[in-house]
């Protein structure tokens, strides 16, 4: 079986290489084919939602905010442009640098907005709110659990995840894309249980309050939000 350290080696090495150049379009506006178009659209519904949440409560100024997992910025950034005071984190050096060009290029200079090289075991601090979008796909889902613990000891109020849910069909459409694969597919996908992550999450003392699901010819996510137990 493959270890956690080694699917975190293999994640760095591929966003710092080949992975960078494909993922900084597909997050981008470059020039990219129908099935990279088809992801970013995708993707960018994820973070939307979580952007509407936000406006629906009216309280992002001021928040601490926690995004784990950052690539370039899609969500760190507009977070940051609500006055939400935001450290972004991403196990890729070159998603960083990107990520810090496009905020100095769109962002007003009393933003709060910081930028890390990390990966997800070594995040410290405590936050209102921890965010983690599409990152989950990396993680076994015998590591899930552990994440989500990990992650959930740094959010004082609200954890939001995102993951690929495993059912027949998506499980289905994984196994044929396996067998094209390709230069620039060179980590593994994992899909997750949704009543395990669920189950995690009330392991941890939260419970789910606003849900979205994203689904697309080539995308496809469950968005849970996820606040503390009243006590």
């Amino acid at each position: 079986m493959t270890s956690a350290t080694d699917d975190k080696t293999i994640v760095r090495d591929y966003f710092n290489a080949q992975g960078f150049d494909r993922w900084s379009r597909i997050y981008g506006d470059g020039q990219v084919n129908k099935v990279q178009r088809d992801i970013r659209e995708g993707h960018q519904q994820t973070v939307d939602h979580v952007l509407y949440w936000f406006k629906q409560d009216g309280n992002a100024a001021g928040l601490t905010v926690c995004d784990a997992g950052c690539g370039v910025g899609s969500l760190s950034i507009p977070l940051a442009a609500m006055g939400a005071k935001v450290s972004a984190s991403d196990i890729s050096e070159k998603m960083v640098e990107e990520a810090s060009y496009r905020a100095k290029e769109l962002l007003p200079s009393d933003a709060v907005l910081t930028f890390d090289a990390q990966d997800l075991e070594t995040l410290d601090g405590r936050y209102h709110t921890v965010i983690c979008l599409d990152v989950l796909i990396h993680y076994p889902q015998e590591k899930a659990g552990d994440m989500i613990a990990h992650l959930s000891s740094l959010a004082e109020n609200r954890l939001i995840l995102s993951f690929a849910p495993k059912n027949p069909f998506y499980i289905m459409l994984k196994r044929i894309g396996e067998f094209f694969p390709g230069p620039s597919k060179a980590t593994r996908a994992y899909l997750h249980s949704e009543s395990e992550i669920r189950e995690a999450l009330k392991a941890n003392g939260w419970e789910v309050n606003r849900q979205e699901f994203t689904a697309s010819q080539f995308y496809f996510s469950r968005l849970l939000e996820a606040v503390k137990v009243s006590a």
